[in-house]
């Protein structure tokens, strides 16, 4: 039975999943998934299931009256009769949705599958291997400082049970040397993969709403399509209209100034950036750039400038 339950829920889910999968091009043009996103995990709806059932069919013919008339007449005619005045009834209707948790992890795999994008290739630290000290194991020698209490208290309780000395009017317990055990680690292999992505938006009064929302929805696949590839990934945010300045999230998607663009200044802040913390030859660095097009025109020369030589 237990298994039957099992299988019925690998079915359901792979059901599910590929009902997603056949809406995922329709969800990455919405942004209403981005507040329902957890740590881990996004609420996505999917059109509600029905469980296959059998069902009762209405009966269209047949039966046994009484009144004038024989047999074959045509009593009455579809449509015919007052007209009634109904109420509000009070069953569900069709067409609801249910939401579906789907881990991030999983989402950026129906991504990757779905727009067939390549497998990144990390570069700078990727093969480097860094040994990680983890206290995952139990040695019988080493310093006091690292004395397992628990188990020596239950090696020393067991010892005492087993040899008849122990006395449960004087529960006392006295570990010996073959009792004592500690905590002890081992070096864990861990490769160094780093990875940043660097947001850059224009916040002049030309940019609206609704270009800040599909800014919004794009940065949350590529964060979702990244995370996938890497083990940590750091996000920073710029904003720019004449003047630049690196900012929060939150500051990020809800600015807005009236002054004039030059593209060219987030451009600086980001070289900036990116010498001060991110070394080239170190990290994989992922430059994003939201922009309504506009920018001042004395001031095209020198961003692709800086384009072409910093970044």
């Amino acid at each position: 039975m237990t298994m039957e339950i099992e299988r019925d829920q690998r079915r359901f889910k792979q059901i599910v999943r590929g009902r997603i999968r056949e809406n995922l091009r329709k969800y990455i043009t919405h942004g209403e998934m981005i507040g329902r996103r957890g740590k881990d995990a996004v609420s996505i709806p999917v059109p509600k299931l029905d469980v296959p059932r059998f069902r009762f069919g209405k009966n269209g013919s047949g039966g046994v009256g009484q009144g004038d008339g024989e047999e074959g007449d045509v009593v009455g005619k579809p449509g015919e009769g007052p007209e009634g005045s109904g109420k509000a009834g009070s069953e569900p209707g069709s067409g609801h949705l249910m939401e579906v948790d789907v881990s991030l992890e999983e989402l950026a795999a129906m991504l990757g599958d779905e727009l067939e994008l390549p497998r990144i290739e990390p570069k700078g630290t990727a093969n480097v291997i860094a040994e990680k000290s983890k206290y995952n194991s139990i040695r019988q020698t080493g310093p006091e400082s690292l004395r397992h209490f628990k188990r020596t208290y239950l090696n020393a309780l067991r010892r005492q049970i087993s040899t008849g000395k122990y006395e449960p009017d004087n529960p006392k317990v006295v570990p010996i040397k073959r009792d004592v055990q500690y905590r002890s680690w081992n070096d864990i292999p861990k490769p160094q993969v780093n990875a940043v992505a660097i947001y850059l938006m224009d916040v002049s009064g030309s940019m609206t709403d609704e270009q800040k929302e599909i800014v919004r929805t794009e940065a949350f696949w590529i964060d979702t399509w990244l995370a996938s590839q890497y083990k940590g990934l750091e996000t920073r945010y710029i904003i720019h209209d004449a003047m630049a300045k690196e900012v929060d999230e939150h500051t990020f998607y809800h600015t807005r100034e009236s002054g004039g663009t030059r593209i060219s200044s987030a451009y600086k802040v980001c070289d900036e950036l990116i010498e001060k913390e991110f070394p080239v030859a170190d990290w994989n660095i992922y430059c994003f750039q939201f922009s309504d097009g506009d920018n001042w025109g004395d001031d095209n020369s020198q961003a692709f400038d800086l384009l072409g030589e910093k970044l």
